[in-house]
């Protein structure tokens, strides 16, 4: 519990509507609701992402240096796919409502939509968690490093990462326009999604 409330101040907040507190919006059917001790200042050492998804949707793959993140499916279907740095796999784990994942503080991690209507619920043990995320590696990276680091034709990496939209937290972007894009699979809840892309630091925006 945080030390330096004071419940007593008229200021103090016991109660929040989430829904007024986006994060990011994609469309009407992909949105980020976000609940941190900006929003309820009473609130100790965690906080929360309301996440709605449609079918393919990924939150895109990043980090958090500073908190865990425990997610809870709600409605819907998603798998939550997270790297383990100990082992160097790739871990998936297909959940449905009332079932949960947790990837561990400063893990590599992303989720995807298995079928419309998808409602996640994230948690973390920080009032503010802070995210890197990798729209932004990719982005701000400079070419060169990437290039002299990897052994790659510098200006075909720019031209790959050049549809990088900075900041996109939910993929893909709506100007995606990829002949290959997959296909929403209602189908198929448990498909998972194999493919993964890895400084600027981030905090989410409240």
């Amino acid at each position: 519990m945080m030390t330096n409330v004071d419940y007593s101040s008229p200021s103090a907040q016991f109660a929040f509507d989430v829904n007024s507190s986006p994060l990011f919006i994609k469309d009407s059917n992909n949105i980020i609701n976000v609940l941190g001790v900006k929003q309820l200042n009473t609130l100790g050492n965690s906080s929360l992402l309301d996440i709605f998804l449609s079918a393919s949707n990924v939150v895109e793959p990043h980090y958090h240096q500073n908190a865990s993140e425990l997610v809870y499916c709600i409605s819907g279907a998603a798998t939550v796919s997270m790297l383990n740095p100990f082992t160097k796999q790739f871990l998936n784990f297909a959940i449905t409502p009332g079932q949960v994942a947790n990837v561990p503080q400063g893990w590599w991690h992303y989720e995807i939509a298995a079928v419309d209507n998808t409602h996640l619920l994230a948690i973390f043990d920080a009032p503010t968690p802070e995210v890197v995320l990798g729209s932004d590696i990719l982005k701000f990276t400079p070419a060169n490093v990437m290039a002299h680091t990897y052994c790659m034709d510098e200006n075909q990496w720019k031209q790959v990462v050049a549809p990088v939209e900075p900041s996109t937290y939910i993929g893909p972007t709506n100007t995606c326009s990829r002949e290959d894009q997959p296909e929403q699979q209602a189908s198929e809840p448990y498909q998972q999604y194999p493919y993964a892309q890895p400084y600027q630091q981030r905090y989410w925006g409240y």
